[in-house]
């Protein structure tokens, strides 16, 4: 039961926030009156992800008729599972800090286009997570002892319950809780569950004799590992670690959950800075490179040719300036005016 607590904890909490953003900006935008449609389409995706839960139940219940066709519909149902898990897992970790903004731009679309849009815009945000819940809800349900029962429903329905309290607690800010570590430390869960209900698909196709090696069992530790102790059913529950698996069973649990993990827990590696531009823009043509190597901007590339000019005052062509005043005599008035006075 504690894999369907799980389920229901973080795909719930996944959806609360992406509710809250919406109705936070509505919210700080002042367009209240846009909430009721938001509600609208939150109710309509969970009214959808109970009906597509039921109907999975209802096939594999009623619909089929054989044991081998209930087992292979398990099995294709699992690996489905799996795979929404991992991407799911995968998306929310390289999302994580653009999901705001990005829902954020889609309800200022519908906010332009009408009501309609707004509730198509919560029912599409709030859909996939529900329609997932449903998915994996039921993979992960008859992957141990008991189905898709009470207990199971119970459990989903108390994962859900917290994700709410939880996001209710963020929305508010009474809670603080650090999401990428929670995300963090959900996530590895939520592999090594769907390592449990591949290993879980994998068995239903050696049932539906579609793989081999039903009979073909690794090991059998039942001596060390009793299926009816309490650590032996938490192992079963959370991670269908069972004690006397197939082969099959156990290549695809660790060829899975080995491989997913590492990626899953390596850090992403930053994006290289760009290098600084170290050597300035050609300068136009005509004109003298005089700009320093430290030059960055066009600004100063454009006053390059402004320059040359100044080079004269430097102190060694300083000099040649006291012959060039000496060729001006002729234009002082005083000794000019004053020449013809020795004649009188």
């Amino acid at each position: 039961m504690f894999a369907t607590y799980l389920i229901g904890l973080r795909e719930g909490l996944e959806a609360t926030l992406v509710v809250s953003i919406l109705v936070a900006f509505l919210v700080k935008s002042q367009r209240r009156d846009r909430l009721p449609q938001v509600w609208a389409g939150v109710g309509l995706a969970v009214a959808l992800s109970v009906v597509f839960g039921s109907l999975i139940q209802y096939t594999s219940t009623s619909l089929l008729r054989t044991s081998e066709s209930r087992e292979f519909f398990e099995a294709v149902t699992s690996v489905a599972a799996v795979v929404f898990v991992t991407w799911m897992i995968f998306w929310m970790r390289r999302a994580a800090r653009s999901i705001a903004g990005e829902l954020r731009g889609k309800l200022t679309e519908a906010l332009a286009v009408g009501s309609l849009a707004v509730a198509g815009m919560a029912f599409l945000a709030v859909v996939r997570e529900g329609l997932e819940t449903a998915l994996i809800f039921y993979a992960a349900a008859e992957s141990v002892a008991g189905g898709t029962g009470a207990g199971s429903l119970l459990a989903l329905i108390g994962g859900i319950v917290t994700a709410v309290v939880i996001g209710f607690g963020l929305y508010r800010s009474a809670l603080k809780i650090n999401l990428s570590r929670f995300f963090t430390w959900t996530g590895a869960l939520l592999i090594l569950v769907a390592a449990g209900i591949l290993k879980y698909g994998v068995h239903d196709f050696q049932e539906a004799g579609v793989l081999p090696g039903l009979n073909n069992q690794a090991f059998d530790i039942s001596a060390t590992l009793d299926p009816n102790a309490w650590y032996g059913a938490l192992l079963a529950g959370m991670f269908n670690i069972t004690a006397a698996p197939t082969v099959l069973e156990l290549i695809a649990w660790v060829a899975y959950a080995v491989p997913v993990l590492v990626l899953f827990l390596r850090k992403p590696t930053a994006a290289p800075a760009k290098p600084a531009a170290s050597t300035p823009a050609p300068s136009p043509a005509g004109t003298t490179a005089v700009t320093s190597p430290a030059v960055t901007s066009p600004a100063e590339t454009t006053a390059a040719p402004v320059e040359p000019a100044r080079p004269i005052a430097t102190p060694t062509e300083a000099e040649p300036a006291a012959p060039v005043d000496e060729t001006v005599p002729a234009e002082r008035p005083q000794p000019a005016a004053a020449a013809p006075s020795p004649r009188a």
